[in-house]
């Protein structure tokens, strides 16, 4: 599981958990097993969140009896992961495994589906947007047919290339494209409405998992 995923977090923490939200749980309790008096500056830092988060899925954790607090030197505190934390913990893992494995399998599927689909109306020309997991299966998807990634539009990538393929910041700098293929799994819909901006609607397409909405019914879906 990719960690930006942490950086997505809008829910209400006092809420039922959501997927991001149990993904910093998870993250949290594996960093207090390893590291018991842990500031939860430190632990948002290394998490990416707030810190006002922090304390809040920690307060949750207690709550819960998956942490107990002991006071240490210094008006610090320690935590220690309970046996019922250290079963959420590991609940946590094993979920975030499976649905890292069936994300990887619906990816691929559609993946392959749209390149044949393209290959077989001769589009070759082929510009990824966005960079991160969808692209990396979608570059390992292409290998299976004749047709060429030219570059991956990545405005904020860090990096002149990503799994091997160029990546531009600015559409121009790919030359002509046949196809814009959607890649963008954190903002696809901002994505899909920038490059409509500079190509027509039905040179764009999306891995139909990234749900991206078409003005007045225009381009597809895949």
């Amino acid at each position: 599981m990719n960690d930006k995923i942490v950086h997505a977090m809008t829910a209400d923490p006092a809420s039922a958990p959501s997927d991001s939200e149990a993904f910093a749980t998870m993250r949290m309790l594996e960093t207090l097993e390893a590291r018991s008096t842990v500031t939860q500056r430190m632990l948002a830092r290394e998490l990416g969140i707030a810190v006002g988060l922090v304390n809040a899925y920690m307060k949750r954790c207690l709550r819960k009896g998956y942490l107990k607090a002991t006071k240490v030197p210094a008006r610090r505190y320690a935590y220690y992961l309970t046996p019922k934390g250290f079963a959420e913990k590991s609940r946590l893992a094993a979920n975030f495994f499976v649905s890292g494995f069936q994300f990887f399998r619906t990816a691929r599927n559609q993946c392959t589906e749209l390149f044949y689909e393209l290959a077989s109306r001769g589009k070759k020309r082929i510009l990824l947007c966005g960079a991160g997991d969808m692209c990396e299966v979608a570059i390992l998807s292409a290998t299976e047919f004749d047709i060429e990634l030219v570059a991956v539009f990545a405005p904020e990538f860090q990096g002149d290339t990503h799994c091997g393929c160029k990546v531009v910041r600015n559409i121009d700098e790919a030359g002509h494209v046949d196809m814009a293929v959607i890649t963008d799994m954190l903002q696809p819909q901002q994505t899909y409405d920038r490059l409509i901006e500079v190509l027509p609607a039905d040179r764009i397409v999306a891995p139909s998992m990234l749900r991206i909405r078409h003005p007045s019914g225009e381009g597809r879906r895949r």
